[in-house]
């Protein structure tokens, strides 16, 4: 008997599932973006009637100042132009409408957003490493690729690198690192550092703005009679 009622019970709670299932579908099947329209920008933004707010700040396309209203006033407005009613700040105090295409704002929001996306994405962190005897070829051309990098708009973590007996003459490296960020002043902004890390000596250098144009990378072979 006590199996009897545990698979009525279960047969119960897997009634209540279907139906749920059932009437979900159902509802979704009725409207047709229940839970489609849920995860979408366009969702995220209320535009015309779906505005809750008892009181709105009201502005035109070009951004001029319509005054306090309650929606139905606005939207009548934008109506009668031929736009919508879009919210465009729905945490202030009272919220920011604007009247505007809604197609063409939406277009701009997305475009906006995918040109930020883009600028995040394009700035990356380098890395060029040195060594303390990197001959002076090497050396131009590392330092080339830094202001490369930087004139890509990305930070670049310059490091000298020192091994074994390299450790007892750290003076070496910091040397060719001082003539680094002077070479190369005009276009770097010096974050941190320079500083030593474990082995390594670092420092870290962002793009510098206002700075003025950068000039052409020095040539990769050194002049003659230069010093290392």
């Amino acid at each position: 008997m006590g199996e009897s009622r545990l698979c009525s019970a279960r047969g119960a709670g897997l009634s209540q599932q279907e139906s749920l299932a059932k009437g979900l579908a159902g509802a979704i099947g009725g409207g047709g973006f229940i839970a489609e329209r849920s995860f979408r920008q366009a969702d995220r933004i209320r535009v015309n009637d779906r505005i809750r707010a008892r009181e709105i700040r009201v502005v035109d396309e070009e951004g001029g100042q319509l005054g306090v209203m309650p929606p139905f006033e606005a939207i009548k407005m934008a109506r009668e132009r031929g736009l919508d009613l879009v919210e465009i700040s729905p945490t202030a105090d009272p919220p920011v409408c604007k009247i505007t295409d809604y197609g063409k704002y939406l277009y701009q929001t997305n475009k906006k957003a995918h040109e930020q996306r883009k600028h995040q994405k394009g700035s990356q962190l380098k890395e060029v490493k040195f060594r303390p005897a990197t001959a002076e070829h090497d050396y131009q051309v590392r330092k080339n690729q830094i202001l490369k990098f930087l004139g890509e708009g990305h930070k670049v973590k310059a490091m000298i690198f020192h091994r074994g007996r390299e450790m007892a003459h750290q003076e070496v490296g910091r040397a060719k690192m001082q003539r680094l960020l002077q070479e190369i002043a005009d276009q770097a902004l010096v974050e941190l550092g320079p500083r030593m890390e474990a082995n390594v000596l670092m420092a870290l250098l962002a793009p510098k703005r206002g700075g003025g144009a950068s000039p052409k990378p020095a040539p990769a072979t050194a002049p003659a009679g230069a010093q290392s």
